[in-house]
């Protein structure tokens, strides 16, 4: 089985785990993927076959694209529409106060997390302590928000945006802040991540499709996954652990040996060392 990542299209009302469950049972190989889908969720998820793991590293700051889609004059305790429901503010904002307060929320931001969230608190996750009925609190966390484009209003209540961000930011949150400049309660009602990093939804598989039998079409093989130059070096110690003398410059390599590609390099100060293994 050939290691790699395979750009798997979520269907909406399945966790993420349950993807990365299939294709380990299909592959007979540990899986996990990067950058978790909420169950309500679909679109692009890579799920990483193997020791290509590894690299998700030097892909999780990549470039996330979304269409989302916003409900207004009612919130949960989810952020979303599968949490209990709450009819707090009736008001829906005008298509032109959302396109104003958009600006608010562009650029390196602090985003408060929902508390229905992987973020740990005390060892524990935010989703659990939430289930629970626990009291806690998270801390705001730094995301970069590139755009947020109205495209449509799709009811009387609803309206679908497209969002350019960065890794770790929580659309959920988005639906939160924007509802909030308008002096409205929102919440997410749907979600499909079109975009992350290089993967892309248009060459993306539907889960239904992969089999044991065709599964290693789809698998990307990982020298194909990142982007980095190739170093060469002749003295083969370097894949003992050692660092060696090149006259590359400071950065990221991709280096091979006898049986094809190798790992990441790490070059700094003219030398080189094995930075990420793996075979």
């Amino acid at each position: 089985m050939k290691l790699g990542i395979i750009n798997v299209n979520k269907p909406s009302g399945v966790s993420s785990g349950y993807v990365v469950q299939k294709i380990k049972r299909l592959t007979g190989m540990p899986c996990g993927h990067m950058g978790t889908l909420d169950p309500l969720a679909s679109g692009v998820l890579p799920v990483a076959v193997g020791n290509a793991a590894r690299l998700f590293d030097y892909l999780l700051q990549k470039k996330k694209q979304y269409i989302a889609t916003f409900r207004f004059g009612v919130t949960s305790d989810t952020l979303d529409s599968t949490g209990e429901l709450a009819f707090l503010n009736p008001y829906v904002p005008t298509e032109e106060e959302l396109k104003q307060a958009t600006h608010a929320l562009i650029g390196e931001v602090m985003q408060l997390p929902p508390k229905y969230s992987a973020k740990c608190v005390n060892g524990k996750r935010g989703y659990q302590l939430a289930r629970e009925g626990k009291a806690f609190e998270l801390s705001p966390k730094k995301v970069v928000i590139e755009k947020i484009e109205l495209l449509e209003r799709v009811d009387e209540d609803s309206f679908r945006f497209l969002i350019d961000c960065g890794g770790g930011t929580y659309i959920r949150s988005i639906a939160r802040d924007l509802a909030a400049s308008c002096s409205a309660v929102g919440l997410m009602s749907a979600l499909c991540r079109t975009q992350s990093g290089m993967f892309t939804l248009d060459t993306a598989v539907d889960l239904d499709v992969l089999t044991a039998e065709n599964i290693q079409n789809y698998i990307i093989e990982t020298e194909k996954i990142v982007d980095f130059p190739t170093i060469t070096i002749e003295n083969k110690h370097i894949f003992h652990g050692l660092p060696q003398w090149t006259k590359q410059p400071n950065g990221l390599y991709k280096i091979y040996d006898e049986n094809g590609f190798y790992g990441i390099v790490e070059v700094i100060d003219r030398k080189a060392r094995i930075k990420t293994k793996l075979c």
